[in-house]
């Protein structure tokens, strides 16, 4: 079934159509949330609010680009989520006890060597990190732009901002993650290194 006929069914009531709305963006709502809060519980726990957020308001939508309104939720629960940590930080006894809170990390590929692996999960860590040193508007455009492959017309309907401020928060994210990243240089795999001939 089409997208915009999923939509109009779930506003009917139907749970399955929204059913497969989750089902078809849980994982890109997940990838943006994590990357904008850097935890992968929180990043679960504000997927899981964002779909609740989505379900309850989904008679205020009003027809465009459905993504770009989901994301615009999931964006929105994940800064909500981050006051609420800055209001009443916590540790969390689990967070403690895992050694490799990488999404995904669970599910290894066994033709993958150990070292290949290890270079992996460092450069994941390191890029988390240069994203993480980023101010939250600059990671979030990010997130939208190069996880979730929004276009940057979305991307400013979904952070409610110009065109312009969209295309400069980019920018200067990109370049201040660049910078980031050659300033970290020796802790990166070493086929991810810049030569002293570039």
């Amino acid at each position: 079934m089409e997208e915009q006929a999923l939509v109009a069914a779930t506003q009917k009531g139907d749970h399955d159509a929204f059913n497969q709305l989750v089902i078809h963006y849980q994982n890109l709502a997940y990838h943006v949330a994590y990357r904008i809060v850097s935890d992968a519980d929180a990043a679960a726990d504000a997927t899981q609010d964002a779909f609740l957020r989505a379900y309850r308001a989904i008679n205020q939508y009003r027809g465009g680009s459905f993504k770009a309104w989901l994301l615009r939720i999931v964006t929105n629960t994940c800064y909500d989520q981050l006051r609420a940590k800055k209001r009443r930080p916590t540790a969390s006894l689990e967070a403690l006890l895992v050694t490799d809170p990488t999404p995904g990390s669970s599910f290894v590929d066994q033709a993958e060597s150990p070292e290949t692996y290890a270079e992996r999960q460092e450069l994941s860590r390191i890029i988390q990190a240069g994203i993480n040193a980023l101010p939250s508007d600059q990671r979030t455009v990010l997130a939208l732009c190069d996880v979730a492959g929004m276009s940057y017309q979305e991307i400013a309907e979904v952070t409610q901002a110009s065109l312009g401020t969209v295309k400069s928060r980019i920018h200067r994210a990109r370049t201040k993650l660049r910078d980031y990243l050659l300033a970290q240089q020796e802790l990166l795999p070493a086929q991810y290194r810049l030569r002293s001939d570039t």
